[in-house]
């Protein structure tokens, strides 16, 4: 069988899943059921993981990217939620520099307006606690105006920062399969489950349907962890209540240059009070998120309205009002759907902002569903999943407090920036030294402006198991996002670089390119002007 994980080990792999007798599985490809696999794996479990699209495709590609301990849970008195987070967030910034980096944030404090700057102390003061770290400081107004240039003037008192982190969402998936596949797991995308399986009351398979060829098969397995999200009810029994509220969160990127910004920037919108922020991320600028009903199709990629840009727009307008930000400057949007749980009968009446972010487990018997959860928390989640799953099979789970990720040796990359080495050594983790080849076969070069190598875009093409076009220009590199019209002007050279590492002929590829631009356009440019 092929040594790399791509599409020929996946036809390879397919015909003997239903053979294998599963410890458990997995269903949904993001960072919750990432980090399930990952953690069963390290147990000796025989675990497989299933995603029907790509994983990360839903809400872990398309995240505010961020690595927070939540400081606005305190203020609604989610004590555990903010502790768990602030927690995860250093082991994250400890295990995974790189792909998990330390990011100042700073919230500008105006005459009259809230938050006010002994508000906000005060509670940063329980938020370091928390972190048992101090990680907070006040500063007056003449130095809040070199540290954000720009910055709305009048009423300004000064601002307060605080320590977060960021992240790439996709890359933070990748390299936790990575993890799990080095652990012995599988991991294969393109994989529906149209039903589950069930013998005397117990859950004990699936039937799945390959989303490439059609083919079907059914898996046996001992225990089954349903991981996917704002999907998380499509395989609950029928009677079961329905308590899912899909909540949208678009963002918009712009080019660095056309609002600078050197660490994020957090404010309330003058329209409802919400925080918004701006922040720097690879090389760009991103401004976000919305916090509103998802009444659209699931099973389609969620995209950014009308609305929501003129909202965004007018957060540019409002904070920096001399930059005159317009949609012109847009080089790409993305939305996200939050899979967050409210009272029976999903959609409540209050504010979508207002709702928990806390997760909950559905049990039935030989299944546990995960419902709801924040990316910073995905290993305790996970670990409480297997808890609920272990207790079916008479399997004592603990949480021993091990890495996510394995120490990795250091790797030398001639003609690389200590920075750029940090960089692939965050992304690829376990991959770094294939990378590493890849680069003194091709030279460390950039696409474009990005910080993306092409030898990223080559070994991403043999190695990380890319379906198709806008798995590896949207997730496995976000070139689709960070460049122009979806990196269109560098299309001809990418084909050349990975149309013969992906084995496709002429008619695929073309096929995959008018696919994946078509798909830019819809869900990744500007909304169409509507009435």
């Amino acid at each position: 069988m092929s040594q790399d994980w791509n599409g020929q080990w996946r036809q390879q792999a397919l015909p003997g899943l239903g053979a294998q007798p599963w410890d458990l599985i997995v269903i949904g490809g993001g960072i919750s059921g990432a980090g399930i696999l990952r953690e069963a794996a390290r147990r000796g479990w025989r675990c497989l993981l299933l995603e029907q699209r790509d994983f990360a495709w839903g809400t872990s590609s398309r995240s505010s990217k961020m690595v927070h301990g939540g400081l606005r849970y305190i203020a609604k008195g989610q004590w555990r939620l903010t502790r768990d987070s602030v927690r995860e967030r250093q082991r994250l910034l400890q295990e995974a520099p790189g792909l998990v980096e330390p990011m100042s944030f700073l919230m500008p404090h105006y005459r009259g307006k809230f938050p006010g700057p002994k508000v906000f102390g005060g509670l940063l003061t329980l938020y370091d606690a928390l972190a048992g770290r101090r990680n907070h400081c006040f500063h007056d107004a003449v130095h809040l105006r070199f540290l954000a240039p720009g910055v709305k003037e009048p009423g300004l008192l000064g601002g307060t920062s605080f320590l977060d982190a960021l992240t790439d969402d996709a890359r933070l998936v990748m390299r936790v399969l990575a993890e799990a596949r080095a652990d012995g797991a599988v991991a294969i995308n393109g994989l529906r489950v149209t039903r589950l399986l069930r013998e005397n009351g117990r859950v004990c398979g699936v039937a799945i349907e390959d989303s490439e060829t059609g083919a079907v098969q059914t898996l046996g397995c001992a225990a089954l962890a349903v991981a996917t999200g704002a999907w998380a009810e499509r395989l609950r029994p029928a009677q079961a209540p329905r308590q899912l509220r899909p909540l949208r969160g678009s963002h918009l990127l712009l080019p660095g240059w056309r609002l600078p910004v050197a660490q994020a920037l957090s404010f309330m919108h003058a329209e409802d009070g919400r925080p918004v922020f701006v922040f720097p991320w690879e090389g760009a600028t991103v401004v976000g998120t919305t916090d509103l009903d998802h009444r659209d199709d699931l099973d389609q990629s969620a995209s950014i309205s009308q609305e929501e840009l003129r909202y965004l727009l007018a957060a540019c307008a409002q904070q920096f009002p001399q930059a005159q930000v317009s949609a012109a400057d847009v080089l790409s949007t993305w939305a996200g759907v939050r899979p967050v749980v409210a009272g029976a009968g999903g959609e409540q009446q209050g504010k979508p902002s207002n709702e928990t972010r806390e997760h909950v487990l559905w049990q039935e018997p030989g299944c546990v569903t995960l419902a709801g959860g924040k990316l910073t928390t995905f290993r305790p989640q996970a670990i409480e999943v297997l808890q609920a799953c272990g207790a079916m099979l008479g399997r004592n789970v603990e949480d021993d407090g091990e890495p996510v990720f394995a120490p990795q040796a250091p790797v030398d990359i001639p003609g690389l920036s200590a920075a750029q080495v940090r960089r692939l050594a965050g992304r690829h983790g376990r991959d770094l030294p294939r990378v590493a080849q890849r680069v003194a076969e091709l030279g460390g070069d950039c696409v474009g402006a990005s910080d993306t190598l092409w030898a990223e875009l080559a070994f991403a093409a043999e190695a990380e198991m890319v379906l198709h076009l806008d798995d590896l220009l949207l997730r496995r590199t976000r070139l689709g996002l960070l460049l122009a019209e979806g990196a269109a002007q560098y299309l001809p050279a990418i084909r050349r670089l990975c149309q013969p590492r992906l084995r496709w002929d002429d008619a695929r590829w073309l096929a995959e390119e008018q696919r994946y631009r078509d798909l830019w356009q819809r869900h990744h440019s500007l909304p169409p002007v509507t009435d």
